[in-house]
């Protein structure tokens, strides 16, 4: 059941990326439309996609360490030996456990703190909004790494969100 929960999650988080990278391209065409055919460059729109890339980026990141995408010394842990590399994939799981908690106490601690003020030139959004991701990203990382470690003492893998 928690390898389901995850599965959707990470979907979901990919499912998004894709969403704002649509949004981001709809952005950047809405510039240039506006720069070079009506010479009037709308100001929000280069603040949104600055905003949909956070999103994107983390998000992309978070499905990366379920997918086993991330940097994890893969080549040393080629080379070690099985007794080794079990408790070497151990480590790297819990360290980034920490890391992930890290990012979620401290975006979250940021997007409180700053979600009474705006977006510059999006006066509609509070400037929480740009700290969220780096909250979101942490959680994700957090319950995907767990994932790894429960699979790692089963002794089976974990399926790739794109399967």
């Amino acid at each position: 059941m928690y390898t389901r929960l995850c599965a959707t999650l990470s979907k979901l988080s990919l499912q998004l990326a894709a969403i704002g990278l649509m949004l981001i391209l709809l952005c950047m065409l809405y510039m240039v439309i506006g720069r070079y055919v009506f010479n009037d460059m709308p100001a929000w729109a280069e603040r949104l996609a600055l905003l949909l890339t956070l999103y994107v980026t983390l998000l992309s990141t978070a499905v990366s360490v379920r997918d086993a995408g991330h940097i994890g010394l893969e080549s040393f842990l080629v080379l070690a030996p099985d007794w080794l590399r079990l408790k070497l994939e151990y480590v790297i799981h819990g360290l980034l456990i920490v890391f992930g908690a890290l990012m979620l106490y401290f975006g979250t601690t940021l997007a409180i703190s700053y979600w009474g003020e705006t977006i510059p030139t999006l006066e509609w959004a509070p400037d929480g909004l740009r700290r969220i991701p780096v909250a979101l990203c942490g959680g994700l990382m957090i319950l995907f790494s767990i994932e790894h470690i429960i699979a790692l003492v089963k002794g089976t893998e974990v399926e790739p969100s794109w399967h």
